[in-house]
């Protein structure tokens, strides 16, 4: 970035900057301009990052929320299924693509399916940024990718962690009562062994959003998607300071802040975690 200026114009972009300082005054610096709401400016582009976060989150937003609700909607019927016929053929076959999304890696099953959409399909998403209220059809066609790709990483782990809350929770005594009164299978299950078998399940999905905000980096660069996470991808390659820090502290404190969400959800739901 500074190699075509002289030395006294690199000096003095430096100081300008604050980069001349020593570590410790520059850290203190960037706390006080946190505090007061100013996340700085990029070095290569003319526009602050506040504004950056403002026009690129809600894409990575989207995303994020849509491969948390999908990794649900997959990895939930899943376990049920798994957990029902332990050791079938069913269940072995749920295990094994299980295990496949979770070794595959997020950005290189991103680019296959960027790949066969083109040779396949013809098909190229927006490269630009759609809100979802100007066109959602365009802003789908954005978000959709990335979210596929993230969704099936969650939910081969939600998945796995599903069936063995499951198969733990169905040998309990009140799961073998509500049997033997009569219940079919269905209802045993849906009312009696499945909301406590989810509680492990929510706690884990907390975790996995540090895997959604981590994976939208390398998936958002795969599909061309421009998010926060193609931001910070950008960044790190041009090493741009500002946006680099400013948006690993960005993720650091939505990470934080949802697992607090996830733990407060838990004791509303789970009475004995409210008592102690």
């Amino acid at each position: 970035g500074f190699t075509k200026l002289s030395d006294a114009e690199r000096a003095h972009y430096m100081a300008e900057l604050g980069l001349s300082d020593p570590l410790l005054v520059q850290y203190f610096n960037w706390v006080k301009d946190i505090a007061r709401g100013d996340f700085g400016r990029s070095f290569f582009r003319a526009e602050s990052v506040a504004d950056m976060i403002l026009r690129r989150g809600p894409l990575t937003a989207e995303i994020a929320a849509i491969s948390v609700v999908l990794s649900w909607v997959v990895g939930i019927p899943v376990a049920i299924v798994s957990a029902l016929r332990s050791n079938s053929a069913a269940d072995n076959i749920a295990r094994f693509f299980s295990i496949l999304f979770i070794a595959i890696p997020g950005f290189w099953l991103g680019m296959l399916i960027v790949l066969a959409s083109l040779f396949w399909f013809g098909y190229r998403p927006p490269l630009a940024g759609v809100s979802l209220v100007a066109d959602p059809l365009a802003n789908l066609q954005i978000v959709i990718g990335p979210a596929v790709v993230l969704g099936l990483g969650q939910a081969a782990y939600i998945a796995r962690m599903a069936r063995s809350s499951l198969l733990e929770v169905v040998r309990e005594d009140y799961v073998r009562t509500a049997r033997a009164k009569g219940l079919s299978g269905r209802l045993v299950i849906s009312l009696h062994a499945l909301p406590n078998a989810l509680l492990p399940v929510i706690t884990l999905s907390g975790i996995l959003l540090g895997l959604v905000l981590a994976g939208s980096i390398p998936v958002e660069r795969a599909f061309g998607t421009p998010g926060l996470g193609y931001a910070m991808f950008t960044a790190v390659s041009e090493r741009d300071v500002f946006v680099m820090q400013n948006l690993v502290f960005l993720y650091a404190v939505v990470f934080v802040l949802l697992n607090i969400l996830v733990d407060i959800v838990i004791a509303w739901l789970d009475p004995r975690i409210r008592y102690q």
